[in-house]
């Protein structure tokens, strides 16, 4: 897919707030560092629907059934998001939707679409598969959507993705449902929406970049290198050297991650214990990404790629990346990876970011973002008895602490900040509502 220049500039704000954010914690006094972290005690919200730190404010800012601009009603099952510099003062959010073959009485069609539609699949029913990606674009000053559009249909269970440093947002079908008696084409892919493109895009499924249980991906911005997580139990970390930077639809290469003697990080074991130092990481590549039989983990497994407990939300900070693991650890409560690229031929290395072992501190983080701060903001994703669903910080030293508490039984997804760090974006998935958040970002208390 080529991206104009245009749309190349929208996205150049978002992939700088990463950098500038990734720094802001050394400007933090060092007498802070050590205080407890945080934005204190949260505020019960009066409408019930997630209690904030005080100072801290939300809008409901588009929901599900909504009529959108090109008269499609905006889906339900809102996931990942990326937030793009749209100019004079306007924020483009691309929004994933995690609808699957029988969900389409909650997608976007209120009736029959026509047969020219441009969806990339359909159900044997004839109308366009229910999963895809909405378009919003928001204008900060007035606090207030403009327009919204649905801008990618017809794929499968759009869970997460990732921004790219030329304007687009990456969508991952976390789906490898099969062409057959259901569907017209196998699905498991990449997609590309450029922030910028009005309307439906031309769906294009980067099939290069693997097809397996895609739940999230980021890009260096130095190497154009995408790295890629699996959500599975028994997942990988995968990484793709495109063949021309910044044109993934040229094709490249997919390789896993492979830590010598560590063939699993996911602590579910005494003898396979990922601790707190840095391992060095090399690459192992991987011939026929497209895997008509789903098997790519288990081909890289074979030949020593490192497993990993249900890879979900990664994000580039500044020179080094993040990642979730949904129900790693000894405790099953998550595990957060991070790993910074080597440089000048100097090895990759990895480490374990932090790891709960308290449900009430940290329980199924999955999609994640770095905050003004240079914290994380993680979005938790459970359904037990132990807790509600939050929205946790964890600190550049790798300490939890709760930013927002979900009074409704639904989980956090999409965390995203508008490119001048001044409002936090975020998904209630279901029914889909998506937040705009304000408040003192620099307020936070580090340790």
């Amino acid at each position: 897919m080529q991206i104009s220049r245009r749309q190349f500039n929208f996205g150049l704000g978002s992939i700088a707030f990463a950098g500038i954010a990734a720094r802001a914690y050394s400007q933090i006094p060092p007498q802070a560092r050590s205080e407890v972290p945080g934005y204190g005690a949260l505020v019960r919200d009066p409408n019930n629907l997630i209690d904030l730190p005080k100072g801290f404010s939300y809008r409901v800012i588009s929901r599900f059934g909504n009529i959108m601009d090109d008269g499609f009603l905006v889906p339900s099952a809102g996931d990942g998001m990326g937030a793009f510099a749209a100019g004079k003062g306007k924020v483009a959010l691309v929004r994933n939707h995690e609808l699957n073959i029988r969900d389409g009485r909650f997608g976007p069609f209120p009736g029959k679409v026509a047969d020219d539609f441009a969806a990339y699949d359909r159900g044997k029913d004839g109308m366009p598969l229910p999963g895809g990606t909405t378009t919003l674009i928001y204008d900060l000053k007035s606090q207030r959507v403009e327009k919204q559009w649905l801008s990618l249909s017809g794929t499968l269970r759009n869970c997460a993705g990732g921004i790219t440093p030329w304007g687009s947002w990456l969508t991952c079908e976390e789906n490898v449902t099969r062409a057959g008696d259901t569907v017209g084409k196998d699905h498991g892919y990449i997609f590309e929406v450029p922030s910028g493109h009005m309307g439906l895009v031309n769906p294009v499924p980067l099939k290069a970049m693997g097809r397996f249980n895609h739940e999230a991906a980021c890009i260096d911005p130095r190497t154009g290198i995408a790295y890629l997580t699996e959500d599975r139990d028994d997942s990988l970390l995968y990484r793709f050297l495109p063949n021309a930077k910044g044109e993934l639809a040229k094709g490249g290469k997919l390789e896993a991650l492979v830590l010598d003697g560590i063939g699993d990080s996911r602590n579910w074991s005494e003898a396979t214990v990922v601790r707190d130092k840095s391992y060095s990481a090399r690459w192992i590549p991987l011939d026929n990404p497209e895997a008509p039989e789903d098997d790519l983990r288990k081909r890289g497994a074979a030949r020593g790629a490192t497993l990993f407990a249900r890879g979900e939300g990664i994000w580039w900070g500044n020179g080094e990346l993040y990642f979730t693991c949904t129900d790693g650890g000894a405790a099953k409560f998550g595990q957060i990876f991070r790993l910074r690229p080597g440089v000048a031929g100097a090895a990759d290395k990895l480490d374990l970011f932090y790891e709960s072992t308290d449900g009430g501190a940290y329980n199924y983080g999955d999609n994640l973002c770095v905050m003004p701060t240079g914290h994380l903001m993680v979005c938790e994703d459970q359904y037990t008895d132990i807790t509600d669903n939050h929205l946790r910080g964890i600190t550049p030293a790798g300490k939890a602490y709760t930013f927002a508490k979900s009074r409704v039984q639904t989980e956090f997804a999409g965390a995203c900040f508008a490119p001048d760090g001044s409002t936090l974006f975020v998904n209630l998935m279901w029914p889909t509502m998506t937040l705009a958040i304000t408040g003192p970002w620099r307020r936070v208390k580090a340790s």
